[in-house]
């Protein structure tokens, strides 16, 4: 089985365009809400998050929602503990797609380091 991981020089989840995620409301409390929104830069990225190093500049106090968790996806998202590598795999390979292209080379790096 493949164990979920980030790799580095993405920052695929950093793009927080609302308009790509209609469900919003269904998992972030309205505090979180609020927050998630004031984040998203006019091009759609996260505020904190550097380009030119491909970075997060919070990401020791990131937010809840920026965090990917067997414990929190449970919570926010009512994934079983047991599901959580399949889906935090699945989820990271449709974003960095959405992002960046299915022959990418964020999506080839991802492949080679998680599947």
């Amino acid at each position: 089985m493949n164990q979920w991981r980030c790799i580095e020089n993405c920052g695929a989840c950093c793009n927080l365009d609302p308009s790509d995620r209609p469900d919003l409301e269904q998992y972030l409390t309205q505090e979180e809400l609020t927050l998630y929104l004031s984040m998203v830069g006019e091009d759609g990225w996260c505020i904190n998050y550097n380009h030119e190093q491909r970075r997060c500049n919070i990401y020791d106090d990131r937010p809840r929602f920026c965090r990917v968790k067997p414990d929190i996806f449970e919570q926010m998202y009512d994934i079983p503990l047991e599901e959580f590598e399949e889906f935090a795999i699945d989820c990271c390979h449709q974003q960095i797609e959405a992002v960046y292209g299915e022959k990418s080379e964020e999506m080839e790096r991802y492949i080679s380091q998680v599947g």
